[in-house]
């Protein structure tokens, strides 16, 4: 129905269910509209706007087995990869751009793209461009491009805003709605739904056992955050299950491979966002598991239209938690659906391998007889360019493993005392008049002390006096390394005090420091302590009669001359009392 619209140059706004073939009804009056390409024409002459990357190299892919004929040079340019490629394309000629709305803005910016020769817009997938904030850059977009033009909007939904889009950039255009409500009425519907309502810790052991159910062939499982894509993968394939994850933290290249790795079977079930919903275009997709229930009945329409495509059969089956219930129940009245009340099951629940045909006695681990699929692996990662920060699959669990595989370091640490090395013996000797703390040392080993006398140590003469208390005899102790340690730290671990000479230890003579101070006795410390606390005096208790009495009150810091401060009404008052507040009456 939109062909002949599109040929005669009208402006379409296509309605239709995902896989109904939505490209070729703007891709082939784009082809017929351009003709064939000419070496003089290097400004494009179609552009088609699409959300995501994945969908931009599947509109690329139809449109050049469309256009094989013609010749048509077609080009894809989008985020993630590197700026050379495509510019150099364009210097060349392409006669049919295909990008996502940041790039191609960036290469106007950078003036390697030219949209004033464009005759003919296409917005593909508007309404998930709208959920994904590109509006403004489409407004932008429109302003770029001639106004006569041929603009076509094409969606599987039709919200207001797509309504207001259409009446402000489109010229009377016609709204095409792909529907056949007796039909399919009739018909037998092409995707057999299943919901059952789940607990999550239960979710990956029922997943284990549906993905091994009878007829089963390319599977995809959508997940709601990019943590859980990776979390479910990563359990998948620990149990035998060749999975790889899709996600917006990922690299071009890695969403590629994935992709790739999918396409040729190499990869059987793939865990993606609802980013990929749109974007993922496979004939032989038997499954899709809502693993996280969808956010609306959009993303629900979308997640199942990736199975049942192009007259196949194919089964949906959602997940829904407890907590879930009430965002279920809205979709479920939204599209006339009658999964109101979703059944509570659990991975052991006999409706569950009736229902989907898996053999009794299924776990949720795939024997390994039934492991034949190559893996992830196997599919090379293409070098894009890719521009931004490098991205890891597999999140944190790959990066400490990739942490623990790095060569151990090579650099050898040389460590010193005093500026020598450890391991050099140090050959010092001790000499009259030396203080004690230069010749203390930590030693591995006890040091045997020996007799001190007066032939090995040469005394210095000091005047004594008389002590009361006898001297320590003390044993000069060997001078092994150079000491590292703080003058408390000598102290209490030699007992001597670091102003007490060689020649004092030597003559057993006190230091002046030891004439001038008498350590007092445990009875006078005691006596001391008494007198001071007779003498102070004790502080009064404060009993109150009820614990309700208030002992402490704060100070009232008011006076009688402070003048209480007026309310808003008395300003109010005030200012109207006064000469040139008057009021005004109304003008003539």
């Amino acid at each position: 129905m939109a062909l002949p619209l599109a040929v005669n140059g009208h402006d379409v706004i296509g309605q239709a269910r995902t896989g109904t073939g939505k490209t070729y009804a703007f891709g082939i009056p784009m082809l017929q509209r351009i003709g064939k390409p000419r070496k003089n024409r290097k400004k494009p002459r179609g552009l088609v706007v699409v959300p995501t990357r994945e969908l931009a190299l599947q509109v690329t892919e139809d449109l050049i087995t469309a256009g094989g004929k013609l010749g048509s040079r077609v080009l894809s340019v989008y985020g993630g990869r590197a700026y050379e490629p495509q510019i150099e394309a364009l210097k060349l000629g392409v006669d049919v751009i295909v990008g996502t709305p940041g790039r191609l803005l960036d290469l106007v910016k950078q003036k390697h793209l030219d949209l004033t020769a464009i005759t003919m817009l296409v917005l593909d997938e508007a309404d998930r461009m709208l959920d994904l904030g590109f509006l403004p850059d489409i407004e932008r977009i429109f302003k770029l491009v001639p106004d006569t033009r041929q603009t076509m909007l094409f969606s599987a939904t039709l919200p207001g805003e797509i309504v207001t889009l259409s009446r402000r950039y489109l010229n009377r255009p016609t709204h095409v709605r792909a529907q056949n409500n007796d039909i399919e009425a009739e018909a037998t519907p092409q995707t057999t739904q299943f919901v059952w309502r789940v607990h999550r810790m239960d979710k990956i052991e029922i997943l284990g056992r549906l993905l091994q159910c009878d007829g089963r062939g390319l599977t995809m499982v959508f997940c709601e955050t990019k943590r859980a894509c990776d979390m479910v993968s990563e359990q998948l394939q620990e149990r035998g299950f060749a999975s790889a994850a899709v996600h917006g933290d990922l690299g071009q290249g890695q969403r590629e491979q994935a992709l790739r790795a999918f396409r040729n079977g190499k990869v059987d079930v793939l865990v993606a966002t609802d980013v990929a919903a749109r974007g993922i275009d496979v004939d032989d997709v038997t499954h899709v598991v809502n693993y996280d229930c969808p956010q609306d009945e959009k993303a629900y329409v979308h997640r199942i239209g990736r199975t049942g495509r192009a007259g196949r059969t194919g089964v949906a089956v959602t997940f829904v938690e407890w907590e879930d219930l009430t965002r279920w129940k809205v979709i479920n009245n939204s599209l006339d659906l009658a999964f109101a009340e979703p059944v509570e099951s659990y991975s052991t629940s006999p409706h569950i391998f009736t229902d989907l045909g898996i053999p009794e006695g299924t776990k949720g681990v795939l024997p390994h007889a039934k492991r034949s699929r190559a893996g992830l692996a196997a599919e090379e990662i293409e070098d894009l360019g890719e521009t931004g920060r490098t991205r890891t699959r597999g999140g944190r669990k790959e990066e400490t493993e990739r942490r623990r595989e790095r060569p151990a370091k090579t650099r050898q640490r040389r460590r010193t005392r005093g500026g020598r090395s450890a391991d050099e013996p140090v050959e010092a000797e001790l000499q009259p008049g030396d203080a004690v703390q230069e010749a203390v040392a930590v030693t591995p080993e006890p040091v045997t002390p020996e007799p001190v006398t007066h032939e090995s140590v040469a005394p210095e003469p000091v005047a004594a006096e008389p002590v009361a208390e006898p001297v320590v005899e003390r044993a000069p102790v060997e001078r092994s390394a150079p000491a590292a340690r703080t003058r408390a730290a000598r102290t209490r671990s030699t007992g001597l005090n670091p102003r007490v000479s060689l020649g004092d230890v030597a003559n057993d003579v006190p230091s002046r420091d030891d004439r001038t101070f008498t350590q007092p006795t445990f009875e006078e410390m005691d006596d001391e302590v008494d007198q001071r606390t007779q003498t102070r005096p004790e502080p009064e208790r404060i009993v109150p009669a009820s614990p309700f009495t208030v002992i402490f009150q704060s100070p009232d810091l008011a006076t009688d001359e402070d003048e209480i401060a007026p309310s808003a009404a008395t300003e109010r008052a005030q200012q109207r009392r006064r000469p040139g507040n008057r009021p005004r009456g109304p003008r003539r």
